[in-house]
């Protein structure tokens, strides 16, 4: 079938904000695609199907385990077919450059090759059943700070060792359906333009048929992004492809023949995930998700990556008869995923006291409040607020048009709604009314978010007002959207009611995210202090969970500092001393500051774990699943003792000016002071020795080996060693160790890197032979002059727990 030119355009840019327009005569249907990769949310923004939130991707790769991230991968597509959704956009491949990165929590590590083996699994897992996986942000971006107006300045040498590698790996290894070209410019030049990477390496030198789409709103040309090899322009129906691009194939400024190949990678998605000719069937029995199976496979996922960094005088696992003490506004309001696109709506958010609780008993646990943690307020979450007409926990949003007939009525579980973005009537929206019940007695700060002209109500207290955007960036109004919060005495059982006039009647352009803000009237820092020593002082041990929000871990925003924010800090040394033994959960996805290590008995690194997240932390602390996590990120000492540390562009610039020497690799060339935690380090609940290394040439065949996973794939590169050697567990629980090989090069101008690993399971006072055959690509350099790859000189290699703790070099 022949189309015309105008028809083959208007395929290439999306139907609307999250599906791609069928064509009859093609024998083509709708494409439907979610935003991921910590659930799949659907077609809506905000407001739209309960699904499962799955733990995130930095506690997940930091399992160390291929085969958690293929069942992942499977799971995930589990929840896409559910909602007919073909493409699911994750996993997020970028590396943690700067730990000041705010979107770090989307993607898995610091490391091209962990990253790259991790995402490859999860893109097997998921395309396996027929759904797409999207690499995705394509390429050099790291940071959130000027994202859409940044210059990401890579030399060529690292683009291709570092940052293109866990793409060419997930591309080789898994052939991911589609990848997503990110929001910034990479050399001058935008990476939706980007010949240089797109055609002549991705498409070109790795032979990639897949598709490849833009960010959302991230197109800026016609001509120059259609020749620089982007495939789809995201959202539709609008964008600048369209008649523009139809009039510059008409001038000759691009050949049609051009236009024809990204149809053609369109066809090919269409024809993987069932979606030309026959269209595919969706299964109908599918996990819930608060089903009991998806209780189990999220609890043991993020338990399993939940990292054990300090374990003095054995304080964990704790014993069942244990009196817990638990500590912190992160215990009763446990952050279980980051902020922006990667939000879902989850059935629940099990808190980290909950779970306690639930495994100990309500008479060996107490729960005490916390300090703040935000600077700004939120959307009311735990019940503060419930529908008036269900009395689930949430909240009523009536929109209304023009002529104050209503359009819909819906039910918010997160006390927010997006209106402008994913609605489908016959008029725009032109008023919200939003309401919901009070559960508290006493004083309450309440309030609202989103851009309008405002007016709230509870009982005869009334106040009005409005709330203008800033122009502080794209997405504002979706992301940060102007809030305002006061104080009310509260009776349980009143209704909060507030009504806004949208500033643009709700147009797409000018969507934006509306909701209800609720929460107990804050305590001074002393009193919570306070309340935190006595109840440390009587316990057998305190449990104090602090860490970050989504005001830190979000699209769209870098942080400034890994301090904890808040007075968290004073929290820990003031439990640390009341407290006999005092073991901190950090519930953050990246790495924070801690000037109380010394001082505490025991450190957990929990990630953002999940809609399980509680249940999960209390498994790992009662050691019903081995948190036998290995750190994806090195915890810096202190800040800027990275190797990599400014995200704020200057003159528009971001100079990559270390060059491969990001994270672990720069500490252990001195290019930062001595981490805090090295990448990969992790106790577990066990202790290990190691025997009898030696090095495998190349091509030797592996000797026999206990280990749980299969050796990596390798690619149609040089041949590399590998690395046989027997680990003894010489403690009293099974566990499982993860052996870690690195090879450190001879040539200074070559960092240390990541080359193989392999994980096994052993029982109590056994041993297990263990073979890691390594990645022949980390053996590559790529040589600027011939602009070609070539054989890195030798070296050594380093078997390790950690570049802190080398058991043996060869």
């Amino acid at each position: 079938m022949t189309l015309d030119l105008a028809t083959k355009v208007a395929l290439l840019t999306g139907a609307s904000t999250f599906t791609l327009a069928p064509n009859d005569e093609l024998g083509l249907h709708e494409i439907r695609l979610s935003d991921g990769p910590t659930g799949v949310r659907g077609l809506k923004f905000s407001g739209g199907r309960v699904v499962a939130l799955f733990p995130n991707a930095t506690l997940l790769a930091s399992a160390w385990d291929t085969g958690a991230a293929y069942e992942v991968g499977r799971l995930l597509a589990e929840e896409a077919m559910a909602q007919e959704i073909h493409v699911v956009l994750g996993p997020t491949i970028n590396l943690h450059r700067s730990a000041l990165g705010g979107r770090l929590f989307e993607a898995y590590s610091e490391d091209p090759l962990l990253t790259g083996k991790v995402a490859a699994a999860y893109v097997r897992g998921m395309q396996d059943q027929g759904v797409a996986a999207c690499l995705k942000h394509l390429v050099a971006n790291e940071s959130e700070t000027d994202r859409n107006t940044m210059n990401s300045v890579v030399d060529e040498a690292t683009l291709r060792e570092v940052y293109l590698l866990p793409f060419e790996i997930a591309v080789e290894e898994a052939d991911a359906w589609t990848m997503m070209a990110a929001y910034n410019d990479v050399n001058g030049v935008a990476a939706t333009e980007q010949h240089h990477v797109i055609n002549e390496i991705v498409k070109g030198e790795w032979g990639y048929r897949g598709l490849i789409m833009s960010d959302w709103f991230a197109t800026r040309t016609a001509t120059e992004s259609a020749n620089g090899g982007l495939d789809l322009v995201m959202p539709g129906p609008g964008g600048p492809w369209g008649d523009a691009l139809v009039e510059a194939v008409k001038r000759g400024d691009v050949d049609e023949s051009v236009i024809d190949d990204h149809l053609d990678r369109l066809l090919r998605l269409a024809e993987r995930v069932g979606a030309l000719g026959t269209p595919r069937s969706f299964p109908d029995d599918l996990p819930e998700p608060d089903s009991d199976v998806r209780r189990e496979q999220l609890t043991r996922l993020a338990a399993t990556g939940m990292t054990v960094l300090r374990n003095d005088h054995d304080v964990l696992p704790l014993a069942r008869a244990t009196k817990v003490a638990v500590i912190g506004r992160h215990a009763v309001q446990t952050i279980d995923m980051g902020g922006g696109s990667a939000q879902v709506n989850p059935p629940y958010q099990a808190s980290v006291a909950e779970g306690l609780t639930a495994l100990l008993g309500p008479e060996q646990v107490t729960v005490t409040d916390g300090v703040e943690v935000r600077t700004r307020p939120v959307p009311a979450r735990g019940g503060f607020l419930t529908d008036p007409q269900t009395g689930h926990p949430g909240i009523r949003v009536h929109l209304l048009d023009a002529a104050g007939n209503e359009l819909e009525s819906r039910f918010a579980a997160r006390s927010s709604t997006m209106i402008g973005m994913d609605d489908d009537f016959p008029d725009a929206v032109h008023t919200a009314i939003l309401t919901g019940r009070v559960t508290v007695d006493g004083p309450v700060e309440l309030g609202v978010l989103g851009a309008g002209t405002w007016t709230t109500t509870l009982g005869p207290a009334e106040i009005a007002f409005e709330l203008e955007l800033t122009g502080n960036g794209f997405g504002e109004a979706v992301l940060t959207p102007p809030l305002r919060v006061d104080r009310f005495t509260a009776t349980a059982g009143d209704v909060f009611s507030a009504r806004v006039e949208l500033l643009s009647a709700g147009t797409f352009a000018n969507a934006g995210l509306f909701g209800l803000i609720g929460q107990v009237a804050p305590r001074s820092t002393v009193d919570a202090l306070d309340d935190a020593v006595r109840a440390a002082a009587q316990a057998d041990v305190a449990v104090v969970v602090v860490g970050l929000t989504e005001e830190q871990e979000a699209e769209s925003v870098d942080k400034s500092t890994l301090t904890l924010p808040g007075a968290q800090d004073a929290l820990v040394e003031a439990v640390a001393g009341a407290a006999r033994r005092t073991v901190v959960v950090v519930n953050a996805a990246t790495p924070v500051l801690m000037p109380w290590l010394s001082r505490v008995d025991a450190i957990v690194w929990a990630g953002l774990p999940g809609q399980e997240g509680g249940h999960a932390v209390a498994a790992a602390l009662l050691g019903d699943i081995e948190p036998a996590g290995r750190l994806v990120t090195t915890f810096p000492v202190a800040d800027g003792e990275a190797p990599a540390w400014s995200v704020t562009p200057v003159n528009g610039d971001l100079p990559y000016a270390e060059g491969p020497f990001i994270g672990y690799r720069g500490h252990y060339a001195g290019r930062a002071a001595e981490p805090a935690f090295w990448f990969g380090h992790g106790l577990g609940y066990t202790t290990w020795e190691y025997s009898a290394a030696r090095r495998l040439p190349p091509g030797e065949p592996n000797p026999p080996t206990t280990t749980e996973e299969a050796p990596p794939e390798t690619t149609d590169v040089p041949d590399a060693p590998g690395v046989a050697v027997t680990v003894t567990n010489t403690g009293a629980r099974a566990s499982r160790e993860v052996v870690q090989v690195y090879l450190r090069p001879d040539n200074p101008a070559q960092p240390v890197r990541l080359a193989g690993w392999t994980a096994v399971t052993v029982a109590p006072g056994e041993s297990a032979p263990v073979t890691v055959r390594l990645d022949p690509r980390m053996w590559r350099v790529w040589n600027t002059t011939t602009g070609d790859w070539e054989r890195a000189s030798g070296g050594e290699l380093l078997i390790a727990r950690g570049l802190g703790d080398i058991r043996a070099t060869l």
